[in-house]
């Protein structure tokens, strides 16, 4: 497969691709993690100014902790450093609320995007850092006998790994376990942290972008931009160039 993109008017970008790593929560599954990260606060002017841009960086992306101590310092939260566990644990109850509930649902048009990927032949690998991933995929049913789980040649979803994203490292574990070079993998993510990791190792990003933030995904290096997950098309009658649908 090729992506092309590009990033001025008058120049392309053109790299070989054979292997998907995809994010889970809010990528393919639909839980708000912006909603916990504003709801585990407890002032209710903290809340007020918790704004989406500060959800999607820095907080975004990187492992729990990090992204409660980025927020409260956003905030100006004294004692940050003392207080981010403590507004961690209180963000990471929320979706084992709702997993407990069985109330995961996932976003059809990731789904067609993973299945299109496997129906190609290719690897297709989960990366999060959310240690609720696996359990959220696990109640998303693709058929009687398979959960969104069972989708994946490779999982490193809530691995302990020493840093977060923009570091890497979560990609570069997931295209290992693929046995894929990371050039050869595409990354498909809604977070600009993660679209930094993603092009720290020269893998191209497909920037998702539902809420009109294309320019935080755009700035930080996206290789192309969507507004659905499966706005682009990935077929061999094309051979394997990722473009665009038709309007």
């Amino acid at each position: 497969m090729h992506i092309s993109e590009s990033p001025t008017p008058n120049a392309e970008v053109t790299q070989r691709l054979s292997a998907v790593i995809v994010d889970v929560d809010g990528l393919l599954v639909a839980w708000p993690h912006e909603r916990a990260w504003r709801e585990a606060l407890d002032d209710s002017g903290e809340k007020a100014r918790f704004k989406t841009r500060m959800y999607q960086s820095p907080v975004a992306g990187p492992p729990r902790l990090s992204g409660a101590l980025a927020a409260l310092w956003a905030l100006g939260v004294p004692n940050s450093e003392q207080m981010a566990p403590v507004y961690a644990e209180a963000k990471q109850r929320r979706p084992e609320q709702v997993i407990e509930a069985g109330a995961m649902i996932a976003f059809p048009d990731a789904i067609r995007l993973v299945v299109a990927g496997r129906t190609l032949g290719w690897p297709v690998a989960a990366a999060s850092s959310l240690k609720n991933a696996n359990a959220m995929m696990r109640q998303i049913r693709l058929d009687v006998e398979h959960s969104l789980f069972d989708a994946f040649g490779a999982n490193v979803c809530g691995r302990d790994l020493p840093q977060g994203k923009p570091n890497p490292e979560i990609f570069l574990l997931a295209a290992k376990e693929l046995l894929e070079t990371p050039s050869s993998c595409f990354v498909v993510e809604d977070a600009p942290t993660a679209i930094e990791a993603a092009r720290a190792r020269g893998m191209a990003a497909l920037g998702v972008a539902p809420l009109a933030d294309a320019g935080l995904l755009s700035a930080a290096g996206a290789t192309r931009i969507v507004t659905a997950r499966d706005e682009v098309v990935i077929d061999q009658s094309s051979k394997g160039r990722l473009r665009r649908k038709a309007p």
